[in-house]
């Protein structure tokens, strides 16, 4: 993984024109590549291009790919390491379809997203991008769907900016966008290390218009292991970043600066929560009442059990916190603590 390796790729002369440029980071699942490939394979809609992007990764990608580089509509791209969002640009620059798709490489697509995201974006032009429901599996309790219900303060379907900034309108990773609106935002910013997604879809609604969500599980996104704590503190710091910037775009008089400020200071409660907790864990049983105090107006009736308990016997908070941890790892299930609408707290 030299840091002054010059990108090279490797592809077929020829490839069929394509309506969706198809980027597939495969940093660390080169073991997992062959069934996000096999997936786009399977697309009811043929005219795609494809990326996969190898930015230095620790096992064989180039190996995993190779049974498929005799499809024309698939290349392979290796680089340096910056980071997933350095990658997916890179590998972006190498398409020229008018709409980008995201596919991680541990994640698969249905074989009608392409044809549903695409019709739907070509049908609505006011639509900045589309986004998809999908069963999550893989390191859960059990496996469900990204999302339980319609989307957005609006007609369920429809997102404005708003709704993306206080995450009634969640957005799949795997989403779909158009390029012109990619090159005018300038891409990923490679400054974000962690919640590049949000602070790209963030970026694109600024623009105007809306997202648009179709109803259907139409991807798979798989969970794998990993350290819950360590993600959690990652991601919030990474939501707080893409806030602090979207405030700087929106100034004060915008009614949607009022929301990205509530979300900074949701995500750093949940911010503190969380170091807190991790203090406890360690030891630190003095953290409980920063715990306690973070925890928030929602805190509900098996927290405030905790609490109690705690108290009298604070020894157990810090294994009962380690077990819950393991429970509610990312993509585990619904959170015991439900984090508030800003725009339903500042009506009121």
């Amino acid at each position: 993984m030299g840091s002054h390796l010059p990108p090279t790729i490797h592809s077929p002369l020829t490839r069929a024109p394509a309506r969706a440029a198809v980027i597939v980071p495969a940093y660390g699942v080169a073991h997992l590549l062959a069934e996000a490939l096999d997936s786009l394979q399977a697309q009811t809609m043929t005219l795609w291009e494809c990326v996969v992007v190898d930015d230095g990764a620790p096992d064989d990608v180039a190996g995993a790919i190779a049974p498929y580089l005799g499809d024309p509509r698939i290349s392979f791209l290796q680089t340096d390491n910056r980071g997933v969002s350095t990658a997916r640009n890179r590998a972006i620059a190498e398409t020229h379809a008018p709409f980008i798709t995201l596919l991680d490489g541990d994640d698969m697509l249905r074989p009608d997203y392409l044809a549903e995201t695409c019709a739907a974006l070509e049908a609505d032009s006011g639509a900045r991008l589309v986004t998809v429901n999908a069963r999550i599996f893989g390191a859960v309790q059990e496996e469900r769907l990204c999302f339980a219900g319609p989307q957005g303060s609006g007609d369920g379907i429809r997102g404005s900016l708003a709704d993306v900034l206080d995450r009634s309108f969640g957005v799949y990773i795997g989403s779909t966008f158009r390029r012109t609106d990619f090159e005018l935002i300038g891409g990923f910013d490679p400054a974000m290390t962690h919640a590049e997604d949000f602070d790209l879809w963030v970026r694109l609604m600024l623009l105007g218009g809306h997202a648009l969500y179709i109803d259907r599980v139409l991807a798979d996104y798989r969970v794998r292991g990993q350290s819950a704590s360590a993600s959690e503190l990652k991601m919030l710091k990474g939501n707080i970043q893409t806030f602090e910037k979207a405030l700087e775009k929106l100034g004060d008089n915008r009614p949607e600066a009022d929301i990205a400020r509530a979300m900074i200071a949701e995500n750093s409660r949940q911010l503190r929560f969380t170091l807190a907790a991790d203090r406890i864990i360690d030891g630190e049983k003095a953290a409980l009442a920063e715990l306690k105090a973070s925890a928030g107006p929602e805190l509900g009736v098996m927290w405030r059990l905790y609490f109690a308990l705690w108290s009298a016997a604070p020894s157990l908070a810090a294994p009962m916190l380690e077990l819950r941890r393991r429970r509610h790892a990312r993509g585990a299930g619904a959170p015991e603590i439900e984090t508030p609408n800003p725009r339903q707290a500042l009506s009121t």
